[in-house]
């Protein structure tokens, strides 16, 4: 397999699940200004939407969107135990925050790296952004993880989410629980081997 990915973008939790996972993959780096790949190919040739990540199967068939893709590698590797099984309420529940990071939390931080974005447009994103943190926090509460005590792919998005805020300037020093959470999972060897791989922390 192959996964297209840019640095630290939200590609970085389909990294860090094929490394839960096991699963043998190469990896292409974009550019997602340029849309260039490191050879120099246009990446809009693999996701006419130019943007990562994409995850090239050995068939040649190519699965874009970061719920799709984690979806597909718990479900190929059900060893690693990154998804409840298919029709149980936990899965729902997996589905249920995959959906809230993806439309809540991931499309919150969008616009603060859009250098056209207007600054008090900023502002009132950060605050509605504040208030679905909030929200994860306190879902949190006595919890490892999003689903309790098993960690799931769902986490390995909501972190890279949330990994994001320093660099646009979200406060997230109020949510204990966050912090923890976003501790806990740096620490599992698979999202150090990730963000290693991808120069985002230094190799040890």
């Amino acid at each position: 397999m192959k996964l297209y990915y840019a640095r630290g973008a939200c590609s970085l939790s389909s990294h860090i699940a094929l490394r839960e996972a096991g699963a043998p993959f190469d990896l292409v780096r974009v550019d997602t200004k340029t849309k260039l790949m490191d050879a120099g190919a246009d990446f809009r040739t693999v996701n006419p939407n130019g943007y990562v990540p994409v995850l090239e199967l050995d068939s040649g068939e190519r699965l874009s969107e970061n719920a799709a893709i984690l979806q597909y590698i718990a479900d190929t590797y059900p060893a690693a135990n990154l998804a409840p099984p298919p029709g149980s309420m936990a899965r729902y529940r997996m589905l249920e925050w995959l959906t809230f990071i993806t439309s809540e939390v991931h499309k919150g931080y969008s616009p603060l790296f859009n250098p056209a974005t207007p600054e008090d447009y900023k502002s009132i994103t950060r605050e509605r952004l504040a208030g679905r943190l909030a929200y994860v926090d306190q879902k949190l509460a006595g919890r490892q993880y999003l689903l309790g005590d098993t960690f799931s792919a769902a986490d390995t998005y909501l972190f890279v989410c949330v990994n994001w805020s320093g660099a646009v300037n979200v406060d997230v020093s109020a949510f204990a629980n966050l912090q923890a959470f976003q501790a806990r999972v740096a620490a599992r060897p698979a999202a150090q081997a990730a963000m290693q791989a991808e120069g985002l922390i230094k190799k040890a």
